[in-house]
């Protein structure tokens, strides 16, 4: 028996005209001369310069000269340096300010691999309607990798309306006030290989309990003793502030709308990029609510696989993943913890599914096979879509398989619901894969979920096209169930 799966005719496209102001920087030597070259022009063509950059790009910023003055801040010592003393007026500041912006577009490139959960807020909707929120990966220049989201309201026959995103984007305001325990930044270390006196020279600096300033401090001091540093000693150190780095907590601005919000790679350590969160709504054990995402941050050396926590997707908290098996790709968390445990499906060894269990939301260090590719559609390797989904017939976990010619392809199974280490079925035949117009984007024929949702009845998927756009597709769950039950693995 072959399921029918209809697709929606709603496709979120790349949109090149959606961007960010971020800071640009081209070295001191470079600075110091267009700061000079702006202070030594008349006040006159200053001025109209300036009048001329905010009638420009206004209108596609919300407050475009927050975003000068915070970039001139992070110039203002090369000001200083070269013109002490000197009073510049507040509209010459935001001015020096606006040379060092640039206009980055998040998605000209692709936006792609989804998930989606239920919005916190679900007022203002008539009866069988739900408010989604969904996650993109969303590239551009460089194939930077951020995290980007839009809205959608799911009617009672389950036809998706995709709300209008807005242009006025926004990066977070990021708050560095985590405090490390020593004791478990060392594991984390440990866990990355770094284990060298160098890097116990740093630790040793630092008290039990630290802030960020404090590893950052003891970092500075370590190379200004050092001098010249090998480049081992520099992967290092890089690799000790990255791990400082990942522990985050940022916020948006409530006049921003869901798809004005961007998690763009925090710093340098991330620099290659956030890929493929996969959003689940998770129920505590007094039955509070609150949402999770795994996500895999890259900085061009490692791998480091992060969760993010929020309640509300205005306020944000990531943490790094640690433990033996808190490695690779393709993590998915549970929306409960089952016997007592938090669990995650996770992907090892990068070509089979594995159930990972634990007392310790951050922490993983046991991990069980519990599937291998099979079927000739899987063969090169497995991996999960998302977060698996609780059926009164099992965990409902959407796969995907990797076969001849690289074709991704979307498959399904059954996990028991009270030991999700065995499969209670399996679908033989891929329940979705790339027709002849999902097969051309930037990997072609994939299509590829970081999520779905259940909603009257029907299986709601979310699916990049060939890492280029975004679509939907939705099956019956009771067939799809049905199914997978005449299959016993």
């Amino acid at each position: 028996m072959k399921i029918k799966i209809e697709r929606e005719t709603s496709i979120i496209f790349p949109n090149n005209n959606r961007v960010i102001a971020r800071f640009f920087f081209i070295g001191e030597e470079r600075a110091e001369k267009v700061i000079d070259k702006i202070l030594k022009f008349s006040e006159i063509k200053a001025r109209n310069q300036f009048n001329q950059i905010l009638r420009e790009f206004s209108l596609r910023h919300r407050s475009i000269s927050k975003l000068f003055q915070k970039h001139y801040n992070n110039v203002k010592y090369i000001v200083e340096k070269i013109h002490p003393g000197n009073n510049i007026p507040e509209w010459c500041k935001l001015l020096i300010g606006s040379y060092f912006t640039m206009e980055y577009a998040i998605e000209s490139a692709a936006i792609f691999n989804p998930s989606v959960v239920e919005d916190p807020d679900q007022s203002g909707l008539s009866e069988g309607e739900m408010r989604l929120i969904i996650s993109l990966r969303a590239t551009g220049e460089g194939h930077i990798s951020s995290l980007i989201f839009r809205g959608a309201v799911l009617s009672k026959d389950n036809k998706i309306t995709l709300a209008e995103p807005g242009n006025m984007i926004d990066e977070a305001i990021r708050i560095k006030d985590h405090l490390y325990k020593k004791e478990s930044f060392i594991s984390k270390l440990k866990n990355m290989k770094l284990t060298s006196d160098f890097c116990s020279n740093i630790i040793e600096k630092l008290p039990s309990n630290f802030s960020y300033d404090e590893i950052r401090s003891a970092v500075l001091d370590v190379k200004e003793h050092e001098g010249s540093l090998s480049l081992e000693k520099e992967k290092s150190i890089n690799e000790i502030e990255w791990l400082a780095e990942s522990y985050t907590e940022i916020k948006f601005s409530f006049d921003t709308d869901i798809s004005e919000r961007v998690i763009f790679p925090i710093s340098k350590f991330e620099k290659n990029g956030i890929e493929d969160a996969r959003f689940v709504k998770f129920t505590k054990d007094n039955g509070d609510t609150v949402f999770f995402a795994t996500y895999t941050a890259y900085d061009g050396y490692t791998v480091l696989p992060k969760l993010i926590k929020t309640k509300d997707f205005y306020t944000f908290k990531i943490f790094p993943l640690r433990g033996k098996f808190a490695t690779n790709k393709n993590l998915a968390l549970f929306p409960r913890k089952i016997n007592g445990k938090y669990a995650m499906l996770s992907r090892i060894d990068g070509i089979n599914n594995y159930l990972m269990l634990s007392d310790n939301l951050y922490e993983w260090n046991n991990a069980t096979l519990i599937e291998e590719p099979k079927y000739l559609w899987e063969l090169m390797q497995i991996g999960n879509g998302g977060s698996p989904i609780e059926t009164d017939k099992g965990w409902l976990l959407i796969t995907h398989g990797v076969g001849p010619v690289r074709k991704y392809c979307l498959g399904a199974c059954l996990l028991d619901l009270d030991d999700p280490t065995k499969i209670t079925g399996r679908l033989k035949e891929p329940l979705l894969l790339p027709d002849e117009k999902e097969r051309a984007g930037y990997v072609p024929n994939v299509v590829y979920t970081c999520g779905t949702i259940v909603h009257n009845h029907e299986l709601i998927i979310p699916y990049a096209m060939s890492d280029y756009a975004s679509g939907f597709a939705k099956v019956n769950l009771d067939q799809l169930l049905d199914l997978l039950t005449e299959n016993p693995s």
